[in-house]
């Protein structure tokens, strides 16, 4: 079965635009979730956890920055905004809101699907600090979905990829329980570490050599995780 490329979230009113939306990104191979307004974008985002958002800026049920906002209140993934409005001021306010990009209505697929893949390429870059992750005989390509254990495919599910990539980007570093959850799950779940529990055995029983003394995927008791170079690894053996 053929992974998706990524789940992209559309939060746009008008039916219309948002086949159109649908469509052209299920045809690159994107999965799609739609919300219709500003209340159900804010709870589609926490729940689903795309990879990127594309946000209309006239919503009913709210304005498209009070979504912008909130996504970026716990969330770094990229987020395109769409509108008709063409006024200078309007897409100062909705990058100073934390939107990445911003495309003026109407647009044509191919500048479109350009800058989802522009914004999906620049945050896996800004996430992982390097597309790729080395774990002894484990390769991880986040860009590709793709993980390679010597010369055989390793399946992670998309939340999987989440978490190794937020360990990713603090490398070396204690990431606290609670910013992981977070980040990977959203803020109503901050407080279920049963969750990572069960993912870091899961990362660990594919990714270390020996998932029992993990030499990678290291607990800090009482504190959260932490993920380690080959180099850092190597020196706390």
């Amino acid at each position: 079965m053929t992974q998706a490329r990524g789940t992209i979230l559309i939060v746009e009113d008008e039916p219309e635009i948002r086949r159109f939306l649908k469509a052209s990104l299920d045809a690159e191979g994107y999965a799609t979730v739609e919300a219709a307004n500003a209340r159900r974008g804010c709870i589609d985002a926490s729940m689903h956890k795309p990879d990127m958002a594309l946000v209309d800026l006239g919503l009913p049920g709210g304005d498209g920055l009070d979504v912008i906002r909130a996504i970026r209140s716990w969330s770094p993934m990229p987020i395109l905004v769409l509108s008709a409005r063409t006024h200078e001021r309007s897409k100062i306010e909705a990058l100073d809101a934390g939107a990445d990009d911003y495309m003026t209505k109407p647009f044509g697929v191919g500048e479109l699907l350009a800058r989802v893949r522009a914004g999906l390429r620049h945050a896996s870059r800004a996430a992982n600090g390097d597309t790729l992750l080395q774990l002894g005989d484990a390769r991880v390509d986040f860009t590709a979905r793709r993980t390679v254990r010597g010369n055989q495919d390793v399946h992670l599910t998309a939340t999987a990829y989440r978490l190794l990539a937020v360990l990713a980007r603090q490398a070396g570093r204690v990431v606290t329980h609670r910013q992981l959850l977070t980040e990977v799950w959203g803020p109503s779940h901050a407080d279920d570490t049963h969750y990572l529990r069960i993912y870091m055995k899961q990362l660990r029983d594919k990714l270390e050599p020996d998932p029992m003394q993990p030499r990678y995927l290291r607990t800090e008791l009482g504190v959260g995780y932490r993920l380690e170079s080959d180099d850092a690894a190597s020196a706390a053996s």
